[in-house]
């Protein structure tokens, strides 16, 4: 039976837009993409010093266990040529695994929800797009509302692509 996964994408080296939109077609491999969010530029958070990023989030059918879909996920970005050289640093492309149905887990490895999601405004912003009333499992509240909660700070604009 397929489980409703929710990811977020985002790039913010060479031609964002061709990352993201190449990573969307591979994830079709882990899956049925049922929803993509409209793109959104982001300026970077933790590390400053590189580009914008583009980000959007996606709703994916998968017949996958979360551990399966990780390494799928992983596979995708290594194969995008992703580079982990230090953390939170620029990126073709980075693939999270935010919300999978409503489960709670919690390994070395994986843990679902997204730890830092309901802080993130470039998470949020397209994942209540596509999922407004999608309940973090933990503390109980819809994407929208954690949107909502959230301080005024980071910039998030959505664009045409």
């Amino acid at each position: 039976m397929a489980e409703l996964a929710y990811l977020s994408l985002g790039s913010n080296v060479g031609k964002r837009d061709e990352h993201i939109r190449e990573a969307i077609r591979r994830l079709e491999s882990a899956g049925r993409v049922v929803r993509i969010s409209s793109f959104y530029e982001t300026e970077p958070v933790e590390f400053r010093d590189q580009g914008w990023f583009l980000n959007c989030a996606v709703a994916l059918e998968t017949e996958l266990t979360p551990q399966q879909l990780m390494r799928a996920v992983l596979q995708i970005e290594q194969e995008m040529g992703r580079e982990r050289t230090w953390p939170k640093g620029p990126r073709t492309i980075d693939i999270d695994i935010l919300l999978y149905d409503n489960l709670v887990v919690g390994s070395a490895q994986l843990t679902i929800p997204h730890p830092a999601m309901q802080e993130r405004r470039f998470v949020l912003e397209p994942l209540s797009e596509i999922g407004p009333e999608a309940r973090h499992p933990v503390l109980k509240k819809t994407m929208r509302e954690l949107l909502d909660e959230l301080p005024a700070g980071q910039v998030v604009h959505k664009v045409k692509t």
